[in-house]
């Protein structure tokens, strides 16, 4: 498999799980707010705790929600903003056409609400836009990522750029179960047999949920594009690149290879950790907490 079909293949794992859903961390207090983007989207935003601000960003089939058990550990050193990413969740979705460029605008206006700069963390294909925003110019301190599936191993296959057309059909048929089912299958590499326990399960829901913004996830990571040094230059923020040692071997790979390709990134290795961290987000909490200090 893939940088890109491994990431997002233990990304929906970790919401079949049900670990990272709302009621699943210590109660906070919580400012739910709505920001509105560029073409008028509409963004759910919740924002918990004190001090400098912090943009936690999660990959495809995730939302807010994923991201919350991390914010609650951040809250104490920092103000943490957690979001839904368009077509997902909360937020909805203005924009006449996929592209990259609005989801780059959607993180412009919660760091407009942030009070115009902040740092930001991102898991997966969440790592990639946090990346990819930083290497346009957003008005962001300092970046963080855990295990951006970028292709970073030419001897693996990558995926086809015509998976995006046929998942954008499926969306705009109004078959969210199709088109989760394919991008789980092709994007993700899934057994057909994993994909029909997933569909039997009370998970597939909140999956099927997500599938309209699923173009967006293969958008952004791309992984017919470019190499990750390519793709990450120009970035003049400090960056820490994180992966765990248990995650497949493609994904350590692109997270190195970022961390390599930036003058003076920091490279962290997580014992004991792989792709489904934020299940398990004491320690990536402490890690954050020191580089974002």
């Amino acid at each position: 498999m893939t940088e890109h079909q491994v990431s997002e293949q233990q990304v929906s794992e970790q919401q079949v799980s049900g670990d990272d859903v709302p009621g699943h961390i210590a109660p906070v207090d919580i400012t739910c707010v709505n920001v509105v983007s560029k073409d008028g989207t509409t963004l759910a935003v919740d924002v918990i705790g004190q001090g400098a601000p912090v943009i936690l960003i999660g990959g495809a089939f995730n939302d807010r929600s994923t991201v919350a058990a991390l914010a609650a550990e951040l809250a104490p050193a920092f103000t943490v903003l957690t979001y839904d990413r368009r077509g997902r969740g909360a937020s909805d979705d203005r924009s006449e056409d996929y592209q990259v460029a609005n989801e780059v605008a959607d993180l412009a206006a919660v760091i407009e609400h942030a009070g115009g700069r902040a740092s930001a963390f991102g898991h997966s294909s969440g790592a990639v836009l946090v990346l990819e925003a930083a290497r346009r110019g957003l008005p962001i301190d300092r970046v963080a990522v855990y295990e951006p599936p970028y292709h970073a191993d030419e001897n693996q296959p990558r995926l086809a750029a015509e998976v995006y057309d046929r998942l954008r059909a499926l969306v705009a048929a109004g078959d969210r179960d199709g088109a989760a089912e394919l991008f789980l299958r092709e994007a993700v590499g899934v057994p057909a047999g994993a994909i029909a326990g997933m569909k039997a399960g009370e998970g597939w829901a909140f999956m099927a949920d997500k599938a309209p913004s699923l173009p967006y996830d293969v958008l952004v990571t791309a992984p017919w594009q470019g190499t990750p040094q390519e793709r990450v230059a120009g970035i003049g923020v400090p960056v820490l690149a994180v992966y765990g040692d248990r995650t497949s071997p493609g994904l350590a790979k692109a997270t190195e290879a970022v961390a390599a390709a930036l003058p003076g990134a920091e490279l962290r290795v997580m014992p004991g950790e792989d792709h489904a961290v934020l299940q398990r987000p004491a320690a990536l909490a402490r890690i954050l907490t020191d580089f974002f200090a």
